[in-house]
């Protein structure tokens, strides 16, 4: 059972063309995900790696190509593909003059979350911030806003996980809860994407590594085929010093 869920597509990205005017962002991107597997994603700036990770969140329209999740067409119904998605970016869409617990339970309200005030309080522990909940999301440090928006995008317990540099702004205890939070979302069989420039980290954390350079997957394999040293090594084969 455990083995034929793992080997369910859940993702699966079929030659994704963006263009925003004379600059071609992605240039015939394809890959197919397993339920379950931890996706991270490497590349320099301009790669266009935050590109993809907008498009397979349905924030961002291909030029061309198609995005199929759970083998429906992200075109064709991506109001019902952003309830089996999470993400957590740079953009954390908090509301400053709420508390945490009053975020969180405005985004659980709605995703049709049971027991809104429940869930906040749960995922709030879960990111370490219980004490703070009701304080005033102005008053938070840019780390606790990233571990709050951690929350938000957990608490209607999303099929897919999508992290666009996660890490930015974490200290070293924030950065070991968000590791935890993550290993636990993936032994509970959610499919993870992590965009992240920390080679050691995501060679660490995942099972499927790619890296993208100038619009393009220039490799994609599963973790247990290399190690931190080799991936290094080809790291920057493929993108230079």
């Amino acid at each position: 059972m455990h083995e034929s869920n793992i080997r369910q597509p859940i993702i699966q990205v079929e030659n994704l063309i963006k263009t925003f005017g004379h600059l071609t962002a992605l240039r015939g991107i394809s890959f197919t995900l397993n339920r379950g597997d931890f996706f991270v994603l490497f590349g320099p700036n301009g790669a266009g790696k935050t590109t993809l990770i907008r498009i397979l969140s349905a924030l961002l329209h291909p030029t061309s190509g198609r995005v199929l999740i759970d083998n429906c067409d992200m075109s064709e119904c991506a109001e019902e593909l952003r309830q089996k998605i999470g993400v957590i970016s740079h953009h954390v869409y908090l509301y400053n003059n709420l508390t945490a617990h009053e975020n969180i339970v405005f985004f659980a309200r709605l995703y049709n979350v049971a027991n809104p005030e429940k869930r906040a309080d749960q995922v709030i522990g879960e990111v370490g911030l219980i004490a703070r909940k009701n304080d005033l999301v102005r008053t938070f440090s840019r780390g606790m806003y990233q571990r709050l928006s951690i929350a938000r995008a957990i608490v209607h317990d999303p099929q897919i996980v999508l992290l666009d540099e996660p890490y930015t702004g974490l200290d070293q205890h924030a950065a070991q809860m968000l590791k935890n939070l993550l290993v636990k979302l993936h032994q509970a069989q959610r499919t993870i994407v992590m965009i992240t420039h920390n080679l050691q980290r995501g060679v660490e954390i995942g099972t499927r590594l790619a890296i993208q350079v100038k619009g393009q997957i220039v490799f994609n394999e599963y973790q247990h085929q290399v190690d931190l040293a080799g991936f290094e090594e080809l790291y920057f084969k493929y993108v230079g010093n």
